[in-house]
């Protein structure tokens, strides 16, 4: 672990890398906390569950529509020229519903659906970045992806307590506003840096459904779409073995448990240097993913319950760092920004389509159904990857691939590493 710790450090080291991370993180928050913040805010305004949990949903899918579409425009026009303008939008559509409310509720379903649509895709922009900042060096950016994992975990456990914060201290409009508003900042952090003014994608080919033509690229997206629906379900079966035991800090624990296993695996996964094909190591991982879910319907005791779930976020952070190398290699030159957008997008639908089918899982069959929908979900993973292998298997890996920069072509870049450009 001490090598890995030296490798992250040696990352955050290189000109540029930590603060593109933390502008990245911190641009997010609006985006991590936004199902919080608007639930809270409903129900200070006195607006039910019902209303608070449909904005919050159509918040989602005007996000899910709008990161691909945005990272499409990041590939054409360049970062500065999209990410700002589009995280400047997203927070005026939030202000506007901190300020109306819900009345009238078809201005606040407006608001939400703007600052939702215009989220800027700061996180596939930043994946985008990492080759060239990195010296396009695989084992760098390999290393990097899966510290970006690690990241995520802890902005999305950070970012709802900073919210719950800001409303004690002020209000839930308060803490609206000043989270879309640092948003912004760290929007602005990152578009002022060299790296992400001068990155252009390479040359694309004219095609109506961009990144979407790769039928590895359309693979992976299958794949981590039953990777969000498991986690999306255990968002709710997690509540219902809460309200099984009594105790709503059980939840807590068991959320607190997959986040801190995700750490750990994510941290272990970025320590070491991995050979062979990323494709065939996703398969591993995602199967060793959903082997880690199936326990999880045995719902023992609190304890045991708690560790199971620890086990359980073990390889999700190395999945999604190595899904990042599979979407590098497999997007179609000038889409990288959207291929990772889509994958984001993806992850994000299955997560609601599985909290939405955990639901009456649970009240059909009770929490062990809830699991067994995460169990389910697993598994459909791992069937979609080996379905799907020759679809997977990157051609022409010996092939010299250029750089996704055409500012800098000097970087030396290994076999089948592309910077998310096939050449």
């Amino acid at each position: 672990m001490a090598a890995g710790a030296s490798g992250y450090a040696d990352i955050l080291k290189a000109p540029h890398a930590a603060r593109l991370l933390t502008g990245t993180l911190v641009g997010r928050l609006p985006n991590a906390t936004a199902h919080v913040a608007i639930v809270l805010f409903i129900r200070a305004e006195g607006g039910s569950y019902t209303l608070a949990g449909a904005l919050a949903a159509v918040y989602g899918l005007a996000t899910a529509v709008g990161q691909p579409l945005l990272g499409r425009l990041v590939d054409l026009h360049g970062q500065p020229r999209v990410q700002l303008p589009a995280a400047v939008v997203s927070a005026l559509g939030m202000a506007l519903f901190a300020v109306t409310g819900v009345v009238p509720l078809p201005v606040a379903y407006a608001a939400v659906i703007v600052a939702g649509l215009f989220t800027p895709p700061l996180e596939g922009g930043l994946r985008a970045l990492w080759p060239n900042v990195l010296g396009h060096r695989e084992d760098r950016v390999h290393r990097a992806y899966a510290m970006d994992a690690i990241a995520q975990e802890i902005m999305f456990t950070v970012g709802p307590l900073l919210v719950t914060l800001l409303v004690w201290l002020f209000s839930p409009a308060a803490a609206l506003l000043v989270i879309n508003a640092v948003g912004v900042a760290g929007a602005l952090s990152v578009v002022l840096s060299e790296p992400s003014r001068t990155w252009r994608s390479a040359p694309r080919e004219a095609h109506w459904l961009g990144a979407l033509r790769s039928p590895g690229l359309l693979a992976l997206l299958g794949s981590f779409f039953f990777v969000g629906l498991a986690l999306g379900s255990i968002t709710v079966a997690g509540v219902a073995y809460a309200d099984d035991h009594g105790r709503a800090s059980v939840y807590g624990w068991l959320m607190a448990a997959l986040g801190l296993g995700a750490l750990v695996g994510g941290a272990v996964y970025g320590a070491r240097q991995w050979a062979g094909a990323p494709e065939r190591r996703l398969r591993v991982i995602v199967g060793l993913l959903a082997l880690g879910y199936l326990p999880l319907m045995l719902t023992p005791g609190v304890t045991a319950m708690t560790a199971l779930g620890a086990v359980a976020g073990v390889f999700l952070a190395p999945a999604i760092a190595c899904a990042f190398i599979v979407v590098d290699r497999h997007a179609p030159r000038g889409t990288v920004t959207e291929a990772f957008s889509w994958l984001v997008t993806t992850f994000g639908v299955g997560a609601a389509v599985g909290t939405a089918a955990a639901g009456p899982a649970v009240e059909l069959g009770g929490t062990v159904a809830g699991f067994a929908v995460a169990g389910a979900g697993g598994l459909a993973a791992l069937l979609v990857l080996l379905a799907t292998g020759r679809v997977l298997a990157v051609p022409g890996r010996s092939a010299h691939i250029a750089s996704g920069d055409e500012n800098d072509r000097s970087g030396a870049v290994e076999p089948g590493f592309s910077s998310g450009h096939q050449a």
